[in-house]
C-alpha cells in the first residue's frame, strides 16, 4: 500500500493524476506540466513535499556529532536558523543521501532528508550516533508537513497568506530560515526561483494549501518539479548521485570541505581516489529529446571516451533539449559530444550550467 502526505486529499480533489513516486502516492499533474513549469517561473507554484523527511537532532555537542558525518562543515553555521546543504557519505565516499542541515541551536539541528533514502538515512545516523554520540536524541518528524512555494510572486503571495510572515522572511537570504508558530519557513528552494519552503504540523497542512490556492499559488506536480529542477542544474539523488558515485564526480566538490583538519565519513576515500569524471551540462543542437541513461560519445583532439546522461529532458524555459551527464573529466565547456538516441547520434554542446536561474535563460 503507498504511503500518503497530509494532502493527498487535496490533490485529488484538484484532480490530479496521482502516481507511485518511490512508495508515495504523489500528484504528477493537475492537469498540464507545462502550464505548471510555466507557472513557477512566471508566477508562483505550489509542491507539496511531504514526502521528505525532518529529522531533528538534539542533545549535547550535536555540533561534534555533524562535523563527522556529513561532507560539508557544519561550522559554517553560525547564525540562528541558517542552513547548510551536503552530502551524507559512506565510508567509499559514496553518497548515502543529499540533505540540508538548518541550525537552530547548539543543542537543536534540523536535518531534511529525501523520501526514497528516509528509511535508510535514519538508520544510519543512528546508528552512528549510537557509536559516537549516544547522548543525542533523534527524532524523524512524522508529524510534520512541508509545502514549497516558487516563482518570483511567491513570496508576495506567501506574505498575504501568513500574517506576520513578511516581517520574519521578507530579509531572509537564501539558505536562511526563520519560525513563526506554528510555521518554519526557509528559502531552500529547488527550482531556480524565489520562495519559501513551509514546514508546519501535519494537521495544518489543508487549511494552508487551500489559502495558498486561493491567493493565486497554482498547485504544480512532480513532473514541473523535475523540468524546474533540471533547468536549475540541480541533482536528483538516484539519478545524478547514488552511493556508487562520488560528490567529486558529481558537480558536488563545493559541498564537500577537504581543507579543514575535521575528519568525516568517507574523507579519506575521496581523497584517495582520483577524478576520473565529472558533471556537466549538455544542450542539444540536433533534434530529439535527451533522457537519463542515454550514451555520450566524447571524441576531440585524440581524446576517446564515453559518458551517460543522468537527467535529461525537454527545457520548457528554453524550448530546447537539455541534459546533466556525467563524462571523462578532461572535457571542457564548449565542446561538442554526441549522444546516442534511437540508434541515431545526435549533436550535443557542453555548456555550464544552471541552465535558467530566476526566469533568465544563462547558456
Amino acid at each position: 500500500m503507498l504511503k500518503t502526505t497530509p494532502l493527498n486529499a487535496a490533490h485529488r480533489a484538484m484532480h490530479a493524476k496521482m502516481v507511485d513516486f518511490g512508495g508515495w502516492d504523489m500528484p504528477l499533474h493537475y492537469g498540464s506540466q507545462l502550464d505548471e513549469h510555466h507557472q513557477v517561473r512566471r508566477d508562483a507554484g505550489m509542491f507539496d513535499v511531504s514526502h521528505m523527511l525532518v529529522v531533528d537532532i538534539k542533545g549535547e555537542n550535536v555540533r561534534g556529532f555533524l562535523r563527522g558525518l556529513v561532507a560539508n562543515n557544519v561550522d559554517k553555521l553560525t547564525l540562528s536558523g541558517k542552513a547548510l546543504y551536503s552530502c551524507m557519505l559512506n565510508p567509499e565516499g559514496g553518497i548515502i543521501d543529499d540533505l540540508i542541515i538548518y541550525f537552530l541551536t547548539e543543542s537543536w539541528f534540523r536535518l531534511v532528508v529525501n523520501a526514497g533514502t528516509a528509511d535508510k538515512d535514519l538508520a544510519w545516523i543512528q546508528s552512528q550516533a549510537a557509536q559516537s554520540a549516544p547522548q543525542l536524541t533523534i527524532t524523524p518528524r512524522r508529524d510534520l508537513a512541508m509545502i514549497a512555494v516558487q516563482g518570483p510572486n511567491a513570496p508576495a503571495k506567501v506574505w498575504a497568506t501568513i500574517p506576520g510572515s513578511q516581517a520574519v522572511s521578507e530579509a531572509l537570504k537564501p539558505f536562511q530560515s526563520a519560525t513563526l508558530e506554528p510555521y518554519f519557513i526557509a528559502r531552500t528552494g529547488y527550482t531556480g526561483e524565489n520562495g519559501f519552503e513551509i514546514i508546519l504540523p501535519a494537521t495544518e497542512a489543508v487549511t494552508l494549501w487551500e489559502k495558498l490556492h486561493v491567493a493565486g499559488v497554482a498547485p504544480a506536480g512532480l513532473g514541473a518539479r523535475d523540468t524546474l529542477r533540471l533547468e536549475a542544474g540541480m541533482n536528483l539523488y538516484g539519478q545524478d548521485m547514488d552511493e556508487t558515485t562520488s560528490p567529486l564526480e558529481s558537480g558536488l566538490a563545493w559541498t564537500v570541505d577537504l581543507k579543514s583538519d575535521r575528519d568525516f565519513i568517507g574523507k579519506q576515500a575521496l581523497q584517495q581516489k582520483p577524478i576520473k569524471q565529472q558533471l556537466v551540462g549538455l544542450r542539444l543542437l540536433d533534434k530529439g529529446v535527451l533522457r537519463g541513461h542515454q550514451k555520450v560519445i566524447v571524441q576531440r583532439n585524440g581524446l576517446s571516451g564515453e559518458g551517460e546522461i543522468t537527467s535529461g529532458g525537454f527545457s520548457p524555459t528554453i524550448n530546447q533539449s537539455i541534459a546533466l551527464a556525467r563524462v571523462p573529466a578532461e572535457v571542457t565547456v564548449g565542446d561538442q559530444v554526441h549522444v546516442v538516441v534511437r540508434d541515431k547520434q545526435l549533436a550535443a554542446k557542453v555548456v555550464k550550467y544552471p541552465f535558467v536561474r530566476n526566469g533568465q535563460v544563462l547558456i
